[in-house]
This record gives C-alpha cells, structure tokens and sequence, in this order.
C-alpha cells in the first residue's frame, strides 16, 4: 500500500484493497449474478462504467454483457484494485473490453459518456455525496441510467431513503427502486435539464 492509498483510507474509510477478497470471490455469484442483476440495461455495444469497481466482480459481467464492441470503465481510487481487475480482465479474455481509471477522492472525472453506471456497495464512503452524483448525471448520455447498490448491513432504510434525497436534488430521478440480495438498491435516470449541469 503506497502513502496515497494509506491517507485515502485515512480520511474517506474506503474498503482497503486486501479486504476486498472477503466478499469478491467466486461464491458472490450465487447471490449477486451480474447478467441477471444487469442484463436488461446492458446491451452489446454500450460504454458503461463500475464505479467503485473494487477487483472487478461486476466489472468483467459488465464486459461479457456489453461485447466486443462495447466498453467498460472500471473506476477506482486504489491502483491495487486497478490492477487486479486487468490481471482478470486479461485471463477471462476481456482486457480489450475493459479501461481501468483511477480517479481521485473528491472526483471521478470520468472519461467518456456513458450508457450505464454502477455504484455497488461504494455510495456509503462517500464524503461529498451530491457533487458525486451530479457528476454521474453529466455523464450519462440521454435515456442512461445509474443503478445504486448500498449493502444492508452498513446502509439502513433512512440512510438509504436520504441518499436517495440527495440523487434526486443533484439532477438524478429515481425509477425503480431494485430487488437485489442483501442490498437496498436504487435505478435512477437523469433529468434532461440537469445534464448540462
């Protein structure tokens, strides 16, 4: 761990890197299948973006579903998680498919824009939740959706009830709220008025 990723988790209480293998592993499949999870927003072709992607569970099932033609963005503050996600991409047959990009603590900077995004189980750690969102919503092209994930155990329903507040005032519009295994979930789309926010 380098002195950047030691005072990221210092000050923003971001999921280390080596903890991450305690809940990204084979097994996660059983519960939280990404074709099913997101097959029905993801079409071949699509540039979207794992958020917060951890060591890339969702982001190699985000590849498969958008194919050769489509991109990922894996995003991610920590180069060990970063890197991890390419070593998987790379034996899984997906490296072509995937971009890994690092962002900063208090910005995405997203690259391109965007079909679909992902924050699953990362929202809770983050400080400056609205401008976070805004960012999201600039990024998506129109008709693009954002799924948000919390986990159940560190989110409870007010916590998740005023994230969701704070989506909504930064331009996101809830849809759906999703069914997913040990989560609460959120499906948003953007207001047409805020994207040029």
């Amino acid at each position: 761990m380098n002195d950047r990723d030691r005072n990221v988790l210092k000050t923003e209480h971001v999921c280390p890197w080596w903890l991450a293998y305690t809940f990204d592993n084979p097994i996660r499949g059983m519960f939280h299948h990404p074709g099913k999870i997101l097959g029905q927003y993801i079409r071949p072709g699509h540039t979207v973006a794992d958020i917060g992607c951890g060591m890339g569970f969702f982001s190699l099932g985000m590849a498969r579903l958008v194919g050769p033609a489509g991109r990922v963005i894996a995003i991610d503050m920590q180069e060990k998680m970063l890197d991890t996600v390419l070593r998987r991409a790379k034996r899984a047959g997906l490296a072509d498919r995937i971009r890994a990009h690092r962002c900063e603590p208090n910005r995405l900077g997203i690259p391109e824009s965007l079909d679909f995004a992902l924050g699953f189980w990362m929202v809770h750690e983050i400080a400056e939740k609205s401008s976070f969102f805004r960012e999201i919503g600039a990024a998506l092209k129109p008709g693009g959706r954002f799924l948000m994930a919390e986990p159940k155990m560190h989110v409870g329903p007010a916590d998740f009830e005023e994230t969701v507040r704070v989506a909504t005032g930064a331009g996101l519009e809830p849809e759906t709220a999703m069914k997913i295994r040990l989560s609460r979930a959120m499906l948003f789309g953007v207001r047409p008025s805020e994207r040029s926010v």
